[in-house]
């Protein structure tokens, strides 16, 4: 089994995030929920703007272990708001509309300014 990000990802205000940025097992890879963070904060910006920074942090996790985003099986996605959905399907299409995977969408409260948070589960033989 491999952890990535262990040594001290960083969360809102620099706090140290308490859990690996991904597990590898068995040719499985457990990608943690990625916000539109950058050097511990979130960015600013519309749900657009928030969606490819969120997937796009998904996206280095994966490639940092070896995947890609036709190796992803299911996407797990938290919104703030309901009517972000249709936005959100959009930027998501751009980087998944060759290779869907499986998808749960909810709508959650989150950290503040964060209006989106997207984790994955990818599988490589």
């Amino acid at each position: 089994m491999k952890r990535y990000g262990v040594e001290g990802g960083k969360g809102q205000g620099g706090a140290h995030m308490p859990f690996a940025r991904a597990v590898e097992a068995d040719g499985w890879l457990f990608v943690s929920g990625q916000t539109p963070m950058e050097n511990g904060e979130v960015i600013n910006g519309c749900i657009v703007e928030q969606s490819h920074k969120a997937i796009q942090n998904v996206l280095a996790i994966l490639k940092e272990a070896g995947y890609g985003t036709e190796h992803v099986v299911r996407c797990g996605v938290w919104l703030d708001d309901p009517r972000d959905f249709a936005s959100f399907n959009k930027v998501f299409k751009e980087y998944f509309g060759a290779n869907p995977p499986a998808r749960a969408c909810v709508v959650s409260s989150m950290v503040i300014d964060c209006k989106v948070e997207v984790d994955c589960v990818a599988y490589k033989k």
